[in-house]
Formats: C-alpha cells, sequence, structure tokens
C-alpha cells in the first residue's frame, strides 16, 4: 500500500460573505457566516482522501489541535474522508487554529489566520508522529506551521525517498535549503513574487513572466516548480521537463482552498501512477470543480467528478 502524508494546519475557519471587501475605518454589513473545517494541511488531506477513497493509497494526516471543542470535530471531519489522524497531537494549552474568511461577490478572499495549536507543533512534537512520513511515498507540505518543522519533514521525506510536494502558502521568503528539498515547489502567482522578493502586483502573470520566475527558482535550487495561475491553469518547469495545463471554464464561487485543492489533486494522481502531463490537467480539474463550491473542505470533489471533467 502506498501512503500519503500531509504535514501542516487544521484550522477552524470562520467565513463572512460581503458584497466587497471593507476599507480602511469602514464597517459593512455581511450576508451570512459559516464555520467549516479547514487549514491549508487539513484541507490537502481531506481532498486527497476523498480522491483517493477505495484505492490502495492511504492518506495520513500530521498535526496538532487544540485543547478545545474543535479538537474532536477537525479530527471526526478527517475521519469522515477516510483520512488517518494517528499523526494529530493535542496541545492541551492553547486553542486550535483559527481561520477568518471573508469572500466577496466576485469570489475572491481575503484571509486572516490565528495559529493556536499550529504554532507550537514545533520540530520535537512533529519528532513524535515522524514515523508516519518515513513510510509516505509522497510527503505533502505548507507553511501555516512554523518553518523548522516544514524543514524538518522534509529532510525527513528527503531522507527515506518520499516526494516532497510544498506548498509555499501563506506566502513568505524561503531558505534555498527548503526550496531545494521540494520534489515540487507550487506557489501560485503571489506567491512566486513573493519567493522571487518582488513587490506584490494584481496584475497576473503572463506565461512568460511565470517562466522567468520558475527559471529563477530553478537556479536557486528547485527540482522542478509548478505555478499556479487562476484562470490561466498550471504550468512546470524543471527535471519533468515543460508542461502548461489550460484551466477548465467555471464559474467560481469561493476560491479559499483552490490551492489545495489542486495540490491534493497532483498527489493523487502521481500516487495513482499518472504521468506529469494528465497528472497536472487532474490537478486542475480537481481546483475548477472545488472554486464552485462554498467553504474549504466541504468543497473538495470526489474522483468519479473529478474523472467526468477531465474526460469531457
Amino acid at each position: 500500500m502506498k501512503h500519503i502524508a500531509v504535514v501542516g494546519s487544521l484550522n477552524v475557519d470562520s467565513v463572512v460573505r460581503l458584497d466587497r471587501f471593507p476599507g480602511p475605518g469602514e464597517t459593512l454589513m455581511g450576508h451570512d457566516h459559516n464555520l467549516f473545517p479547514g487549514g491549508k494541511g487539513a484541507n490537502q488531506a481531506f481532498a486527497a482522501g476523498r480522491l483517493l477513497a477505495g484505492t490502495e493509497v492511504q492518506v495520513d494526516m500530521l498535526g496538532q489541535v487544540g485543547g478545545d471543542a474543535h479538537a474532536a470535530w477537525l479530527r471526526q471531519n478527517l475521519h469522515s474522508a477516510g483520512v488517518h489522524t494517528e499523526g494529530v497531537l493535542t496541545d492541551q494549552s492553547v486553542s486550535s487554529g483559527v481561520a477568518i474568511i471573508g469572500i466577496e461577490a466576485g469570489g475572491q478572499n481575503r484571509i486572516i489566520v490565528v495559529p493556536g495549536a499550529n504554532g507550537t507543533f514545533t520540530p520535537t512534537r512533529f519528532e513524535q508522529v515522524q514515523g508516519l512520513v518515513d513510510r509516505a511515498s509522497y510527503v505533502l507540505l505548507q507553511l501555516e506551521i512554523p518553518l523548522e518543522t516544514v524543514q524538518s519533514a522534509a529532510a525527513r521525506a528527503r531522507e527515506n525517498g518520499a516526494v516532497v510536494i510544498l506548498d509555499p502558502a501563506p506566502a513568505q521568503r524561503l531558505p534555498n535549503t527548503l526550496i531545494a528539498a521540494a520534489d515540487f515547489i507550487t506557489p501560485n502567482e503571489s506567491e512566486l513574487r513573493t519567493l522571487l522578493h518582488q513587490q506584490p502586483s494584481e496584475k497576473a502573470l503572463t506565461l512568460a513572466q511565470a517562466e522567468a520566475g520558475a527559471r529563477a527558482l530553478l537556479e536557486q535550487g528547485a527540482r522542478n516548480v509548478l505555478v499556479k495561475m487562476g484562470g490561466q491553469g498550471a504550468a512546470c518547469w524543471g527535471q519533468v521537463g515543460h508542461f502548461h495545463w489550460p484551466s477548465f471554464r467555471v464559474t467560481a464561487v469561493d476560491t479559499t482552498a483552490a490551492g489545495d485543492a489542486f495540490n491534493a489533486g497532483f498527489a493523487a494522481a502521481l500516487a495513482l501512477g499518472m504521468p506529469m502531463a494528465p497528472a497536472g490537467r487532474y490537478a486542475c480539474a480537481t481546483a475548477a470543480i472545488a472554486v464552485t463550491r462554498a467553504g474549504a473542505q466541504p468543497a473538495m470533489p470526489c474522483r468519479n467528478e473529478v474523472e467526468a471533467l477531465v474526460g469531457r
């Protein structure tokens, strides 16, 4: 049996919908409010679990929840997707992580994250469950837990021959050692700019600009750079070659977990034995379906939905 280990965050997403984002000092009325299970790590684990249900691939979640009522809910929700949670520890001294998410009418979002127990998931705590990484064929990482823990997990995965897929989100600058430790680093456009120490911009990258950015990361030691470009799809440059996958035409309702859906879809496709070209298309289809629904984990599609879209 193959194993996918996801090392990362578990959050409670507090989601508010509104017509537009408020300006400084401005108060606006929202339309509704909901609580969803979230966290970039848990989102990716949940999505992979749904996609791989009934296969010979097991998904393990490694992370930490707090000493509050949300902890059992977050674990149970992962169980509902077939994810194994033996690697989810509890820190009774803090709350579970929380993400406060505003979504405007066009589907774009702005997010504030309070780390809670994610912030105390230190390398020492990770050592208690690192055996789950040792047996993994694929390891998914993000940046909502301490960077030292991400580095420890990446190093442990490489020592054991796993394929490391690093989602550099939330955006921050990273040491070259971590960039080089990942088999695939998967920034979106804004994250790519951050990795290259560039100024933020609302303008979408052209494919030529994305390629220039990817090649700059390759020079810093990256093995493969897979850039998620929203409506332009995704593209990859590196040791596996060059690929561009156009996006699927859908009406976006909530883009909150699009990147998480993509990474989960990509890892699931590789674990199922797909070559790069169909794996990237499978990932794009997973993300496309996710943005048509509200919430993070509730939006994640099942394998038959993704296969139907890919087959169109």
